[in-house]
């Protein structure tokens, strides 16, 4: 669920501009499968405040009508420029390398690969947790060589679940864009030390090549990460209103397309990272311009910029509990959070658990069957 990875505004640029074959060559990426996101050099979130102070939500939790639900992941005709704000600390997929074109006849092994986020800081830390980061990996029988492929923040997670309220902006200002990566070689230790590499499937080099255009075109319209899914209850079939759109999502549309593609999947149970906000049917409010333009909501828009001033990042210790406090009576007290999301503006009324990580089954796909949208 949670990719971490480095982060870099230019290779990413290169590689999504890239024509085929090189395709989604959004960078490769080490030092850490998953993890190693940048945070931006101006506007980096402490990856462990963070973590801790989600940790701690779950503990201490213990405008236009919406007919249609969840709200669809919205898709663009293209990647806008990063803004140059947004900085990283940790090159994004610095060792990417171009797709290649195998032989319609080749035999390829599909992987599935898990590692606990952050890993490579962390070890298997957040992996007692169950906060693991998803991907693929591939191996061609003719020429002997691996690759694997991610889709992760291109400034760290921090940046993407929350904005930064710079005082010469009216609105929020967020550094968010996710891109697939892909490199060839897999880190074997990485994976299998603290989390999976197992195979899943096997597919010829001609269903590799269609797969590899339909992920170029997966990257350069769903540009957005989004960590948050949002239900109405923890019961099952309870309303979705929000899906998450993270590393796992990417690897489940990815097996999705292998299968429709004809792709025969193992019978292995396969289990993802999903971070659930609870809340009651969500209030639409209006994109930026309605809330913070010269016309806007002025009540409305210091109510966000109030919510999201306790997530600002380069916090010392003290600020930091202050925050927690701050976080509590928001989302706990009030029950209100204020979600992001396509662009627009959401007011989630909560409802307990409010907070919930789990690590859930989701099944791998069977060959042809048609799928609900991910």
């Amino acid at each position: 669920m949670l990719g971490s990875r480095p982060s870099a505004v230019g290779p990413a640029r290169e590689a999504l501009s890239t024509p085929e074959p090189q395709m989604v060559q959004v960078g490769g990426a080490r030092p850490g499968a998953g993890e190693q996101r940048g945070a931006s050099t101006a506007l980096e979130y402490a990856p462990w405040h963070w973590t801790l102070a989600l940790l701690w939500l779950v503990a201490a939790a213990g405008g236009p009508s919406q007919s249609r639900w969840p709200v669809p992941y919205k898709r663009f005709s293209f990647r806008p420029e990063p803004d140059p704000y947004c900085q990283a600390k940790y090159t994004f997929c610095p060792t990417g390398s171009p797709v290649p074109v195998m032989k319609g006849d080749d035999v390829i092994e599909v992987f599935r690969l898990q590692t606990p986020v952050w890993e490579f800081k962390y070890g298997n830390l957040l992996g007692h947790l169950k906060i693991m980061h998803d991907a693929i990996g591939f191996k061609s029988t003719l020429t002997g060589k691996n690759y694997t492929m991610e889709w992760y923040e291109l400034f760290q997670l921090g940046n993407c679940t929350f904005p930064h309220l710079r005082p010469e902006m009216n609105a929020p200002f967020w550094c968010n864009q996710g891109a697939a990566c892909f490199f060839e070689g897999i880190d074997d230790a990485h994976w299998k030390e603290n989390g999976t590499l197992v195979l899943v499937a096997t597919i010829s080099g001609d269903t590799f090549n269609k797969m590899t255009k339909w992920v170029k075109w997966d990257n350069e319209t769903g540009i957005y990460y989004e960590t948050w899914t949002v239900q109405a209850s923890p019961e099952k079939g309870a309303e979705t209103w929000f899906e998450s759109y993270d590393c796992s999502k990417f690897v489940l549309r990815t097996y999705k397309k292998l299968a429709e593609l004809g792709a025969e999947f193992k019978k292995i149970e396969t289990n993802y990272t999903r971070i659930f906000l609870y809340s009651g049917e969500p209030t639409y409010l209006g994109n930026e311009t309605y809330v913070f333009g010269p016309t806007g909501n002025k009540t409305l828009a210091l109510a966000i910029k109030k919510f999201y001033y306790p997530f600002k990042p380069h916090l010392s210790t003290k600020e930091f509990l202050l925050s927690l406090l701050q976080i509590f009576d928001s989302v706990i007290i009030h029950k209100q959070f204020y979600l992001f999301y396509n662009l627009e503006y959401w007011l989630l009324p909560m409802k307990f658990p409010f907070v919930k990580i789990t690590y859930e089954e989701i099944p791998l796909p069977n060959r042809n069957k048609t799928f609900s949208s991910l």
